[in-house]
């Protein structure tokens, strides 16, 4: 297309004036900045397109001019120039992003993407501290609170991750050897704002690689600043629990590094310990916040000395006694082995030179993770020399004498057995006896009907009288092998065993455990005495000393809803493995009744409502599982367990109040829909609302999580209700 030559010099003139106009602007922009006229220089800018003032923002920030902005505040804060100017400024340049996105509408430039900018800002802040340090050197005088100012802002914001990924390991590196950093570092962190000041500390917490570092990093400040002490030793370990041990070994190891900040670390021993001894603690406190407690108590007692523990031996034994009864009483397996690992390494510390306690408990990842906690690793660098074995100076063993042991016959009765049970001292016989007993009494049923009352007794306080191997579950399987062969008479005795006198408690849980895979067992005939196929989505129960059974539970409910939902499709492949008569149907009264009648009745050696709370959990699972177990045929004993469950709602001990929301489960899982919404409409009402109240009140995670489940469920019968026609 043709154009006037006029128009065409028009235009070259024209872009002339405006490349002129962009440099001046350019030049402006500059000058305003280092002139502090920062709020003209932005009203002037309004009169700027946004996409110009953008475009010199971007060439300002690429071009390093950020930390000569930052450099220039420090050079004229020292000669105390105007404050509000300052927090002005302040504000944009932490804020930056923020604007720019709000005048764009998300249409940044990458490099006022936050994950951008504050690196970017990062690494400004570690020029301006090279340039504060050439001047301390050259002995000039400078301030670096603007400075703290901008990272304390910039923390608060929540950007701690993206500014200290650039700060911690350069000041990691400078301080190492070189105490003008060193000095430079610390005072950075203590000029920050108090407001600010718990942002920052956890940052450089959460990111130094060590408690050597963070010493390096932080000085003295948990001496100098008292909101740095408290979010230290208070908020970050009492308080808040979400931190990894990485994070407990660097404060902890910080306040043990000087010898100013020793006495912070034996003060926040004795707090921790304090807290881990508090029966309201342990009862109402997460387990994993327990955990943590644990955790920092573990790593207080490594870094203690001698005279120092002698200064607080009586307190830390007071204390120790005091936890250690309150989490014993817990009736949550891993509450209870935290109070004894803890309360071993307590132990271990205070008494050098006498007995330790020493408890029993099963050693898995948890507890050799706690347990290496006691001991101060070593120094990253040094690496321990392990002497290798040579295979071929192992002298081989001469078994040429060996002679092979007899065998001892097993007994053909079980008369014979009785017998040898109560009254043989060949313990070889007695070996044989209780490894034979469980076939003999599935393969004679008659002769066990005979005797099976008196079998039972036997078995109930049979003790171990040789080291044989799995010797509870032989006694257990034995003892369901009775139970199932005679019901009626054995579940009588059992059921009024459990509330009688001069019984242990573990004797007691013996006795649940003992109905309740019995009961699995004839709910399931087709697997009695056979290995059950691991592919069948039956419920499989395992009551394994010390385990929390509740697990086994929460699988139990979690299968059957996902029956439940599978109801309304066409195929139904899981109903070939629950096809059969339910046996324990005809008999779950006597099972059931009996252990739900004397709860509340306190006996000289057992109180279900007192200390006894662990038991009352475990019984409460029970007639959980049992009520589950005779689905369909239970609507007496669901309006019963109904009641059982509103008496003791608001129990204070976790464990039961799970086991009570299990209950509830059954109940709306086993008792037909018709039969719940004819016979208990107004008990369900009354749930509902304090399912309702739990799921937005109670403490432990696992009881809200059951809660809404149950509500899940409710609502779930509720529909399939309204789509069955009238």
């Amino acid at each position: 297309e043709y154009q006037p030559p006029e128009i065409v010099r028009q235009r070259g003139r024209l872009g002339a004036l405006m490349l002129r106009y962009y440099k001046v602007c350019l030049n402006f922009f500059f000058l305003f900045f280092f002139l502090y006229n920062f709020v003209a220089f932005w009203a002037m800018l309004c009169f700027l397109c946004p996409t110009t003032v953008v475009e010199l923002l971007e060439q300002f920030l690429q071009e390093g001019h950020l930390s000569a902005l930052l450099w220039e505040v420090c050079q004229q804060q020292a000669q105390d120039r105007s404050l509000e100017l300052q927090e002005t400024l302040l504000g944009k340049i932490v804020c930056l992003p923020d604007h720019v996105g709000n005048r764009l509408q998300g249409k940044n430039p990458p490099v006022f993407f936050p994950q951008n900018y504050f690196p970017l800002l990062g690494s400004a802040i570690i020029q301006v501290l090279h340039k504060i340090s050439d001047s301390l050197r050259g002995g000039l005088d400078c301030s670096i609170s603007f400075v703290s100012h901008v990272l304390g802002k910039v923390c608060i914001h929540g950007r701690q991750k993206e500014i200290l990924s650039v700060l911690v390991p350069h000041l990691t590196e400078l301080t190492k050897s070189d105490c003008i950093w060193q000095r430079i570092c610390w005072r950075l962190v203590e000029c920050v704002p108090d407001r600010w000041m718990e942002a920052v500390v956890l940052g450089f917490v959460q990111r130094a690689s060590g408690a050597d570092v963070l010493s390096r990093l932080l000085g003295n400040l948990v001496v100098k600043n008292k909101k740095a002490q408290f979010v230290v030793t208070q908020k970050l370990l009492l308080l808040q629990y979400g931190y990894t041990t990485a994070v407990l070994q660097n404060v902890l190891g910080y306040l043990s590094l000087d010898s100013l900040r020793r006495p912070l670390l034996i003060k926040v021993l004795q707090e921790l310990l304090e807290t881990w001894g508090s029966s309201s603690a342990v009862k109402h406190s997460p387990a994993e916040q327990q955990q943590y407690i644990s955790k920092a108590i573990l790593i207080c007692l490594s870094h203690l000395k001698e005279p120092e523990i002698d200064s607080c031996r009586q307190e830390l034994l007071a204390s120790m006694m005091a936890g250690v009864k309150c989490h014993l009483d817990s009736s949550l397996p891993q509450i209870r082995r935290l109070g004894m690992i803890v309360a071993e390494s307590v132990s271990l510390k205070i008494n050098t030179d006498g007995p330790v306690l020493k408890f029993q408990y099963e050693e898995d990842n948890e507890t050799r993770e706690l347990k290496s906690l006691l001991v101060q690793a070593p120094p990253r660098h040094v690496v321990p020399n392990h002497p290798d074995d040579d295979d071929d100076d192992l002298i081989p063993y001469d078994m040429s004498g060996d002679k092979e042991l007899k065998t001892t016959k097993a007994p053909v009765y079980i008369r014979d057995c009785i017998e040898v049970l109560t009254g043989s001292d060949d313990m070889d016989k007695w070996d044989a006896t209780i490894k034979a007993l469980e076939s003999l009494i599935r393969k004679n049923p008659a002769a066990t009907r005979e005797v099976s009352v008196e079998l039972a007794k036997i078995l109930l306080h049979l003790e171990e009288k040789t080291c044989i191997e799995g010797f509870a579950e032989l006694r257990q399987r034995a003892q369901v092998a009775v139970l199932t062969t005679d019901p009626i008479p054995v579940a009588q005795y059992l059921t009024s065993q459990f509330y009688s006198l001069n019984y242990s408690l573990r004797q007691r849980m013996d006795i649940l455990d003992v109905l309740v895979l019995a009961a699995q067992e004839m709910s399931y005939p087709k697997t009695r005495g056979k290995k059950k196929n691991s592919s069948a989505q039956k419920p499989c129960i395992q009551l394994l000393p010390g385990s929390d059974s509740s697990k086994d539970w929460r699988r139990i409910v979690d299968e059957r809803i996902k029956s439940k939902t599978r109801r309304f499709a066409k195929v139904k492949p899981e109903q070939k493995h629950n096809s059969g008569p339910n046996e324990f149907n005809s008999v779950a009264g006597h099972f059931f009744f009996p252990l739900i009648q004397k709860f509340d009745r306190p006996l000289s050696t057992f109180d279900l409502l007192g200390e006894d709370h662990f038991v009352l959990g475990r019984l409460v699972h029970t007639l959980a599982v049992l009520m589950y177990l005779a689905v369909n045929t239970v609507t007496a004993m669901g309006k019963a367990l109904l009641e059982f469950v509103w008496a003791l709602r608001f129990h204070t001990d976790s464990y039961v109040r799970q086991s009570l929301l299990s209950c509830v489960s059954s109940i709306l899982l086993g008792v037909p829909t018709e039969h719940l919404l004819e016979d208990m409409t107004e008990e369900l009402l009354e749930t509902q609302s304090w399912l309702a109240d739990v799921v937005e009140k109670d403490p432990d995670g696992d009881c809200r999580r059951l809660a809404l489940q149950n509500l899940l469920l409710m609502e779930n019968l509720k529909k399939k209700l309204e789509t069955v026609p009238s």
